[in-house]
């Protein structure tokens, strides 16, 4: 059993490698976009979340993976500064959707903004992130470049089905759903772009275009279900400070967690009623008081517990993927952080 100073251990390493790789490609980013006119209505607010600093997960995991599949040390930078643009548009517009209010610790564009400030920023964003990648495949030759922009764009899409699906089960106020609906989401809205995609790219670049990128979609798969069900715990039981986010936003949108699909599917009588009533109400009806509520019957109908154990057993299933998608891998400090990062996942609290 790993020790509490062997986890902190790894926790440290594993965020000073992420603190590396996102100091880089922040400037990166800086550098991408354009600061001129007009400066406070568009550029400025392009610029903020690329300044905040971020877990630099998706970009790290790309960089890391083209090393170990052959890339020299920059052959994807570029393809990861555009991963990482893409991701901090897709933030943009999904805290608009979701009504937050924070991220990163600081207001969000929509709070600083306005709405359509910040709609038209995250257009911004997504623009430039489609210039860095068309740079960053000149280099490459037509063919890779070609996959490389097919892997881009099939990751786009697989995330806006995942948010669409998210956004119609609360507008349809869908409540029978479970495990399996809750994956299926997180594949579309959370994997493809957060972990399948950094990892298949970062290798098609550094195999140059011979890797078999088939384990690491399992692989990728379950990791990015444990990083997003230990988020959605994050959000219930993690400390504002350190997360960035608003605690228990995600009860006050209504979204559909694993949590709150288990609390839904076991609560009985005149608390499942108060929980499907609560689900049909508006964001602005939601009140502290009733998300407390909310909170509370998790921990009494052992909601938190259920779903901590099924993402341990995922990252159980992730741990033995890894060595799959990594058979051919080159071992050294990029390997080593890439299989550290799997119980990093269940370790960390932001």
């Amino acid at each position: 059993m790993t020790s509490t100073a062997d986890r902190a251990d790894l926790v440290s390493s594993v965020d000073e490698r992420l603190r590396e790789v996102a100091r880089l490609v922040r400037r990166s980013m800086l550098d991408a976009l354009p600061d001129g006119e007009p400066g406070r209505w568009l550029y400025a607010p392009m610029r903020e979340y690329p300044s905040r600093p971020g877990k630099a997960l998706r970009p790290a995991l790309c960089l890391a993976a083209s090393r170990v599949f052959g890339a020299e040390s920059d052959d994807a930078l570029g393809v990861a500064v555009a991963i990482e643009l893409l991701h901090n548009a897709f933030l943009v517009h999904d805290d608009i959707a979701d009504g937050s209010e924070m991220r990163r610790g600081r207001p969000t564009l929509a709070a600083g903004y306005g709405m359509a400030a910040a709609l038209n920023a995250g257009d911004g964003l997504a623009v430039v992130a489609g210039q860095v990648l068309r740079r960053a495949t000149r280099r490459l030759d037509r063919d890779l470049a070609d996959l490389v922009w097919a892997e881009f764009d099939t990751m786009a899409m697989r995330t806006l089905e995942g948010q669409a699906l998210e956004v119609g089960w609360q507008a349809d106020h869908v409540e029978d759903l479970g495990p399996a609906d809750y994956l299926e989401l997180i594949m579309h809205k959370t994997c493809w772009y957060t972990t399948i995609h950094p990892l298949r790219v970062g290798a098609m670049v550094g195999s140059r275009g011979t890797a078999d990128l088939a384990p690491l979609v399992r692989f990728g798969f379950h990791f990015g279900a444990a990083f997003q069900i230990r988020d959605d715990l994050l959000n219930l039981i993690g400390d504002e400070r350190l997360y960035g986010k608003e605690i228990l936003g995600d009860l006050y949108e209504g979204k559909r967690t694993l949590t709150l699909m288990h609390l839904l599917s076991v609560a009985r009588g005149e608390d499942r009623e108060f929980v499907r009533n609560y689900l049909r109400l508006q964001r602005s009806e939601r009140s502290g008081d009733l998300v407390l509520r909310i909170r509370a019957l998790m921990d009494e109908y052992g909601s938190i517990d259920f779903t901590s154990e099924y993402a341990e057993g995922i990252l159980l299933v992730a741990e033995e993927y890894f060595e799959q998608a990594f058979a051919g891998a080159r071992p050294g400090p990029d390997l080593d952080f890439l299989r550290a990062l799997v119980p990093y996942v269940w370790a960390r609290w932001r």
